[in-house]
């Protein structure tokens, strides 16, 4: 599947969260969080390089425990106002000033616990197939449909979101929303473009009970009660 192209993981992972301080090394189901994408990318089988993106020492540590390598902390884009591809690029960046050149980068959230190694080939094979520059995650909505969204006031006073909002649900179009469980890019569109949302991307749709990206606090039980799921 790799056809002779040489494939990175990067696993960024800041360590000033403020919803949910210390996220990315918190216990998970009894792993730190960020070991579950590790592991998934070792499993996998696809890379010629597992590399953690941190400024912080205590992700780094732990990454290097759980099998990941983290060869220098990110000495920029560590702000929460960076966007996380500005921070994927930086260590491409930074690696390629060391000689270490790659033909494809997947980025892997680190709080995104679920995403497993199928998954991680899946999005990949997609990507492959697609011959785009640009392939990201996403899952169909279920029980939430977002074509009915209320934005509520003080008063509790709602207005709909979309005009088409009391349409027959059958009469709506399917949406799926992004979620980082596995974002590729050819690295030289990225430099380019500075973000995967570069010219032409696609989706790969995955299975929303492995897509949950976590946030916050909810974000967290609903993982924890959908990993029994995906057990079994």
């Amino acid at each position: 599947m790799k056809q002779g192209r040489k494939i990175i993981a990067v696993i960024p992972a800041r360590g000033g969260s403020k919803r949910v301080p210390g996220k990315n090394i918190m216990d998970f189901l009894g792993k730190p969080m960020i070991a579950w994408t590790i592991e998934a990318a070792k499993e996998s089988g696809l890379f010629d390089k597992i590399v953690v993106s941190t400024d912080d020492a205590a992700i780094a540590e732990v990454s290097k425990q759980y099998g990941a390598e983290v060869p220098f902390l990110r000495d920029s884009k560590a702000d929460d106002m960076s966007p996380v591809s500005e921070a994927t690029i930086v260590t491409l960046q930074q690696l390629e000033a060391a000689g270490e050149v790659f033909d494809d980068v997947l980025q892997l959230f680190a709080v995104c616990p679920l995403r497993n190694a199928q998954d991680i080939k899946e999005a990949y094979r997609f990507y492959l197939e697609s011959e785009r520059n640009f392939a990201l995650s996403c899952f169909k909505y279920t029980w939430m449909n977002p074509w009915w969204a209320i934005q509520l006031n003080k008063n509790k006073e709602g207005a709909w979101i979309n005009k088409d909002a009391l349409k027959r649900s059958q009469d709506l179009p399917e949406l799926v929303c992004p979620t980082g469980a596995v974002w590729i890019a050819n690295t030289k569109a990225l430099f380019a473009e500075k973000t995967f949302y570069g010219e032409g991307h696609v989706f790969w749709e995955m299975d929303w009970k492995r897509a949950v990206d976590i946030d916050n606090y909810e974000d967290i039980e609903l993982a924890k009660a959908l990993s029994s799921i995906n057990s079994h």
